[in-house]
């Protein structure tokens, strides 16, 4: 099952196929246009601009081209999905974008402001769209399934919005245990409270707070068991961030695979 996982991301993301699916996408369309449109500026400034002040912005560029570099091989380290990845470079670029721009003029650089800003209103970063062995279910699918006698006896459902950054950095999380952890015993489901808003006030769940979301829920036999974050209304601290391993420890899944295998 994991050489499965990695042949599924092999093919997703490979580079003519993430190519063309981030170009495919206005998030990521309307981001590339932008940055490539400091080429020609950047031309028009050369022939505009002294050689003391062309000399100066060369030195800026090169540090800013350094310093992305390193943020963004650190990033690549630390990062566990490609979504939040990309996300924080493209961060990172903007800045670095704006910052050089100011210093070819700072009108430049409120446009640049303004384009970003644009897009941040009128696209979202798209989540992950593999599924795995998980099921994106509505919610009377997901009555259905906790309800009836002959579907799993553990259900791990995640509910999220994908409007929200950090749903759409971890949307991949329950697709990929799936097909590692998923069998007879234990299923896995995904709500999109951002179609069924109303699902959230059922399993008492606060869309407005951010941190609260992806939820993640067990069933045991349409009970809930335990969900991850916790509700912790005398928490002094945030949660902490949410990553594959937290919610297998959490949900005990190599505890659940392995009572599978022993046919408990």
């Amino acid at each position: 099952m994991v050489n499965n996982q990695m042949n599924s991301d092999n093919q997703y993301y490979n580079p003519i196929t993430l190519l063309n699916q981030m170009t495919s996408e206005p998030y990521y369309f309307f981001h590339f246009l932008v940055f490539f449109s400091y080429i020609p500026v950047r031309v028009s400034a050369y022939q505009v601009l002294s050689f003391t002040s062309s000399s100066h912005l060369l030195h800026r560029e090169i540090q800013a081209f350094f310093a992305f570099s390193v943020l963004t091989v650190v990033k690549l380290v630390k990062e566990e999905t490609w979504e939040g990845f990309i996300a924080e470079t493209l961060f990172f670029a903007k800045i670095f974008l704006v910052g050089i721009a100011s210093v070819i003029d700072y009108h430049l650089a409120l446009w640049y402001m303004l384009a970003f800003l644009v897009i941040y209103i009128s696209t979202q970063q798209p989540a992950y769209q593999g599924l795995g062995t998980s099921n994106q279910l509505t919610p009377l699918q997901l009555e259905a399934l906790l309800t009836e006698g002959n579907t799993s006896r553990f259900w791990l459902v995640e509910f999220r919005a994908s409007s929200l950054t950090t749903c759409v950095r971890t949307s991949r999380f329950i697709p990929e245990l799936s097909i590692t952890y998923a069998n007879k015993n234990l299923s896995f489901g995904i709500v999109d409270l951002g179609l069924f808003p109303n699902v959230s006030e059922k399993f008492g769940i606060s869309l407005g707070s951010n941190d609260k979301l992806p939820m993640y829920i067990l069933f045991e036999n349409a009970v809930e068991v335990t969900r991850f974050p916790e509700m912790d209304l005398h928490a002094k601290i945030s949660n902490p961030s949410i990553t594959k391993k937290l919610i297998c420890q959490h949900f005990e899944l190599d505890w659940h695979l392995l009572n599978y295998i022993n046919g408990k």
